[in-house]
């Protein structure tokens, strides 16, 4: 563990899905956080999701600030050891162009590790992309195996014109840039790259990634391709992973983060076997879907750094399902 003057760290992006899970784990585990939030200058957002968590009220504190204007992230990052760098706009539906949004995220980037780099206080910062910035490589490895060493082909992606692809294409350039620049700065910068999150969350909205997992629970048959030769992750073990990366001297480079592999046949005996009040879709509603496959990936490099999961499909799907229940989403 670190020592008390290291337990200071800045969260952006703390209200999203995986943010606010950061910030419940890191206040568990004696941490101090800066939290960033959209801009928001009349308080009229609900974050007592985050502001309410135990021992918020001693050691949250939550900062205003966005993505196009990256000096309102320098009050955050003071006297922080570490930044965990979560914020990026989810925008599945597409509404701005890809170009657009690769310049807001890269000029936002530059300017969070530049403050970083003059806080003289960061030793480290850990990245969050997405497996999805490695998945879909044009040069796969000759035994088949999706690891660190890829990196997912723009110009394919953008040739596709799949659901998501901007999505994907700014996740990559993105994490390039962070390398680019980090290394540039002389900034430790490690990166985090999870398979589909899923399990409990805190935030009032139901996160993207969750809704996915649960495809087959809600019957929404445009999301059977994601599920079709997949992965998925706890939230929980997301976040820890994101903090053992901080916290461990050795580790260096890109990471990906991924627990439970299966097909889409085996997740729905799974679904109805421990859940049998739902009833799951007929085999038929997904023999000729083309699978967005995300599966034989290697987690090896992480779990040589002595790191552990600690949660598998069960405890995914109970959290997941007790959660929507809670907010009325199910």
């Amino acid at each position: 563990m670190v020592n008390q003057s290291q337990k200071k760290v800045c969260v952006t992006g703390g209200t999203g899905f995986l943010g606010s899970w950061m910030i419940k784990r890191l206040l568990e585990d004696g941490y101090s956080v800066n939290a960033t939030i959209r801009l928001d200058p009349e308080r009229k957002r609900d974050i007592s999701y985050i502001t309410n968590l135990p021992g918020a009220a001693e050691r949250l504190q939550i900062f205003n600030a966005d993505l196009d204007e990256p000096k309102t992230f320098v009050a955050a990052i003071e006297g922080c050891s570490g930044v965990f760098h979560m914020a990026h706009p989810l925008d599945f539906a597409e509404k701005e162009p890809e170009e657009v949004k690769v310049k807001r995220v890269t000029s936002g980037l530059e300017g969070i590790l530049q403050a970083c780099a003059e806080s003289k206080t960061v030793r480290r910062v850990v990245y969050t992309s997405s497996i999805s910035a490695a998945a879909f490589s044009s040069s796969p490895n000759p035994d088949g195996v999706i690891d660190e060493r890829l990196w997912t082909d723009v110009e394919l992606i953008r040739s596709l014109k799949v659901f998501g692809g901007p999505y994907i294409v700014t996740k990559t350039l993105a994490e390039k840039a962070a390398i680019e620049i980090a290394e540039k700065l002389g900034l430790d910068l490690v990166t985090v790259l999870p398979t589909w999150i899923t399990g409990p969350f805190i935030c009032p909205n139901f996160p993207d990634s969750v809704y996915v997992a649960m495809a087959l629970i809600l019957g929404d048959a445009a999301h059977y391709k994601h599920l079709k030769e997949s992965s998925l992750v706890h939230v929980d073990d997301v976040a820890r992973a994101h903090i053992h990366l901080l916290e461990h001297p050795e580790a260096k480079g890109r990471y990906l983060v991924g627990k439970d592999e299966f097909n889409i046949q085996d997740l729905s005996h799974f679904l109805s076997a421990r859940y049998p009040h739902y009833n799951m879709p007929s085999p038929d509603s997904w023999k000729d879907v083309a699978a967005v496959k995300f599966s034989g990936l290697s987690t090896k490099k992480m779990e040589a750094l002595g790191f552990k999961y600690e949660n598998g499909l069960e405890e995914m799907f109970d959290g997941s399902i007790k959660s929507c229940k809670e907010k009325g989403l199910i």
